[in-house]
C-alpha cells in the first residue's frame, strides 16, 4: 500500500486513503438541525470515519464540540447572478474557520465569482489570514490545475455533473479523478456519487487520496424517496 508525504500537513495525513462522511441534510428537512448533524458526525467517526464534511457555521460548530477528526468545512450561499455557492466569499470563509473546521471547502470552478474576485485571492486570504487549508471543489481538469496553481492544499471533484460546463455528466467522476491524479501533486479527493463500498475502494485503486460520501451514509431524505419513488411506480 502507498505511504502518505510525511511532508504535508498533518490534519492531511490523517485523512489518507479514508472515508469522510459528509454529515449534511436539505435546509427544508427536520435533519437540518445542529444537534442532528452532530450525532451524525458522532456515529459516522464512531464506525471509523476519519474526517466528516459539514454545512454552516453552527453546524460545524455542533459538531466540533462532538468529534475530535478534521472537519471539511463549507457554507453554501446563493449570491443572486452567480453559480458559486460553496463558501463563495471571505467572509464566509471567516465563518467557517471561526466555528472550528480545520479544512475550508471553496467553489474552485472557473465560473464568476462575486466582486469580481478570483479563486487565488481567496485561498491566498484562507491562508494568509486565517491560517487553514483550503480544499477546492472541481468539476473540470482545467479548474483542477488551475486551483492547484492558485494554491489550494487539495483539489475534491465535487462539482463533476453540477454545473453548465459538466451537466451531461453523472458523478462519481472517475476520469477527472483519473485526470487530476496524473496531473497534479497535490492530493485529489474523490467526492459525489458514490454509492457503496466497492466503490469508494475503486476511487482510492485509481489514486484518490481519500474519498467522501454523503447522500450514500446520510441521504435519508433522497434515499427515501428514492424508494418510495419505486414502489409507487409498481403501483
Amino acid at each position: 500500500m502507498p505511504t502518505v508525504d510525511r511532508h504535508l500537513p498533518i490534519v492531511l495525513q490523517s485523512l489518507y486513503r479514508g472515508l469522510v462522511v459528509s454529515c449534511q441534510a436539505p435546509i427544508d428537512s427536520p435533519l437540518h438541525n445542529a444537534q442532528v448533524i452532530a450525532a451524525m458526525a458522532t456515529a459516522a467517526t464512531q464506525q471509523g470515519a476519519i474526517g466528516v464534511r459539514i454545512d454552516t457555521p453552527t453546524h460545524i460548530e455542533a459538531v466540533r464540540q462532538q468529534v475530535q477528526v478534521p472537519i471539511i468545512g463549507l457554507w453554501k450561499q446563493q449570491i443572486p447572478g452567480y453559480e458559486v455557492y460553496i463558501t463563495p466569499q471571505m467572509i464566509h470563509a471567516q465563518a467557517v474557520a471561526e466555528a472550528g473546521a480545520d479544512v475550508i471547502a471553496i467553489d474552485a470552478t472557473l465560473r464568476d465569482r462575486p466582486n469580481g474576485e478570483t479563486v487565488e485571492t481567496l485561498i491566498r486570504q484562507i491562508h494568509h489570514d486565517l491560517g487553514k487549508l483550503v480544499m477546492a471543489d472541481v468539476d473540470t481538469l482545467e479548474a483542477g490545475i488551475a486551483a492547484a496553481a492558485a494554491g489550494a492544499d487539495l483539489v475534491g471533484t465535487t462539482l463533476y455533473g453540477y454545473t453548465l460546463t459538466t451537466q451531461n455528466q453523472s458523478p462519481p467522476g472517475f476520469d477527472l479523478l483519473t485526470q487530476l491524479v496524473d496531473q497534479l501533486e497535490i492530493p485529489v479527493v474523490c467526492e459525489g456519487g458514490i454509492n457503496s463500498p466497492a466503490m469508494a475502494k475503486q476511487a482510492l485503486d485509481l489514486g484518490a487520496f481519500t474519498v467522501v460520501v454523503g447522500t450514500a451514509i446520510t441521504g435519508i431524505d433522497a434515499l427515501v424517496k428514492a424508494y418510495c419513488t419505486a414502489i409507487e411506480a409498481l403501483t
